[in-house]
């Protein structure tokens, strides 16, 4: 089954991102695949802060998939996966892709702002050309009908 993978973030772009991806699975009997990435801490020294702050990123980012995953669930039938890794965003959306061959879709969403699209979408567009797999960038002032129709 084929895999859309959206990226879980604080960014508002995000949301449309994820309508997206589940609207897209939906229509074409797919599956989503949710990645939520823990930057490094920068205070490697501090074991146990570290640990708990870990611990509480995870706490926030399971509560945050668990309002999109219902939404999927309820409105579209879509029951999303979610995976969690630690490090570099753009180095773990790659090894997500590479260690799981069913993803067979990157989808981002690019911010309306002034200084650009966003980091990932930066980063990731520059080695497009080389990404095993196709990256869909969904604008994220588009609107929910418009994304609607398009999928």
């Amino acid at each position: 089954m084929r895999k859309f993978l959206v990226v879980l973030d604080d960014t508002r772009e995000c949301l449309n991102a994820m309508r997206f991806a589940a609207l897209r699975a939906a229509h074409t009997g797919g599956a989503v695949q949710i990645l939520s990435i823990i930057p490094p801490e920068e205070y490697q020294h501090w074991m146990g802060v570290k640990d708990l702050m870990r611990a509480e990123a995870r706490e926030r980012i399971e509560a945050h998939f668990e309002v999109f995953a219902k939404w999927m669930r309820d409105k579209l039938g879509v029951d999303p996966e979610l995976i969690i890794r630690e490090g570099d965003p753009a180095t773990e959306i790659l090894a997500q892709v590479r260690d799981d061959t069913e993803v067979g879709v990157l989808v981002l969403g690019a911010g309306t702002d002034k200084s650009g699209p966003g980091p990932l979408v930066t980063q990731l567009t520059k080695s497009a050309g080389s990404l095993p797999i196709p990256l869909t960038v969904v604008p994220g002032d588009m609107s929910k009908e418009r994304l609607e129709s398009i999928t």
